[in-house]
């Protein structure tokens, strides 16, 4: 049991503490979980959350100084900012002094041992570094879930699961919760099968490792608003030497079928009759009612007249293919509101 699990199980806590690390799932897991346990009451007033690297060093002193309002304790959290990777010398001398009220809780991916301000929160907090887990340890979290859920797995179908979605946690959860779902739903075929066993169909239905579905994940970013996930998806792609034309050309022929989808759901058509008409499986079907669901029809219809326009302008050669894709990529993840 690391120090912050212990600390979240005895509620005692520090003041100070610095979780960083590779697995990012499990360091900002815990990072909220602290500031949650800190706050059981979700008191805003006396929360402040910073994230990315635009953070600016004397407002967090300035937010730091403010003394609790009616509560016992004031909870800074700072994530993901690059804070510990270059020069901070006024928080550097601040953590040294904290007020006895006051709670600070850093959670970054990387830190450099020769800045003041790592070796101030090493010396006067608790500090836990959180490495990428091993295919072992994967497994195990996932059989632990799947056993709470009553559900099992082979383990070819374990091996399988592993190779489709890696070993990033962050994207293993998201694709457990999509299985899952599906599993869990009236449309997943079980006849003379166990419905409790995860198969390898049900993975080659819903985690098929081909590039359209890196795309389609990619989309599915861009549908949550998650613009820097979709373009790490995107860039991933091209390190795979996808073509930027290739990748435009899913993204419209994906847009296509979401707004196909989402009109036929706006008239009240049944399940059948849009597999039917889409020439979709049940399994893609309930991928594309959930996609489709975070759109407007109008909305569908402009994404897709505007991916259709960019492959255009590519042809012709008005635009470059990488600057294109990675253009409505940017625009389409921008959009402000969800339905």
């Amino acid at each position: 049991m690391g120090i912050v699990e212990e600390d979240l199980k005895n509620k005692k806590f520090h003041q100070l503490y610095l979780l960083y690390g590779e697995e990012g799932y499990l360091r900002n897991g815990y990072a909220h979980a602290l500031a949650k346990a800190l706050i059981p009451d979700g008191n805003s007033m006396n929360f402040n959350h910073y994230v990315g690297e635009n953070m600016d060093e004397r407002e967090v002193i300035s937010q730091a100084d403010t003394m609790p309002f009616f509560a016992e304790r004031r909870v800074i959290l700072i994530e993901d900012t690059g804070i510990f990777t270059r020069a901070a010398n006024d928080l550097a001398d601040y953590v040294t002094h904290l007020p006895e009220y006051l709670v600070m809780i850093f959670s970054e991916e990387k830190i450099n041992a020769t800045y003041r301000l790592t070796k101030a929160v090493k010396k006067n907090g608790c500090v836990e570094e959180y490495k990428k887990r091993t295919e072992e340890q994967l497994s195990a979290q996932i059989l632990t879930r799947l056993k709470k859920e009553g559900r099992k797995i082979r383990r070819q179908t374990m091996d399988q699961l592993l190779q489709m979605v890696g070993t990033d946690m962050t994207n293993v959860h998201n694709e457990m919760d999509k299985l899952m779902s599906y599993v869990m739903s009236p449309d997943r075929p079980t006849a003379g099968k166990d419905p409790d066993e995860i198969t390898e169909e049900d993975l080659n239905t819903i985690l098929a490792p081909e590039l359209e579905d890196r795309i389609f994940q990619m989309i599915d970013e861009i549908s949550f608003r998650h613009q820097k996930k979709a373009l790490d998806y995107y860039y991933d792609l091209l390190e795979l030497k996808v073509a930027p034309e290739f990748i435009l050309n899913r993204m419209s022929a994906r847009y296509a079928e979401l707004y196909h989808v989402r009109v036929m759901t706006d008239q009240h058509a049944s399940r059948n009759e849009i597999m039917q008409t889409a020439g979709v499986s049940s399994g893609k079907l309930y991928y594309l009612s959930r996609t489709a669901g975070m759109y407007k029809a109008p909305e569908l219809r402009a994404i897709m007249e505007k991916l259709i326009q960019a492959e255009q302008d590519v042809k012709t050669g008005h635009l470059d293919g990488r600057l294109a894709a990675e253009m409505m990529i940017v625009q389409c993840s921008s959009l402000s509101e969800q339905p």
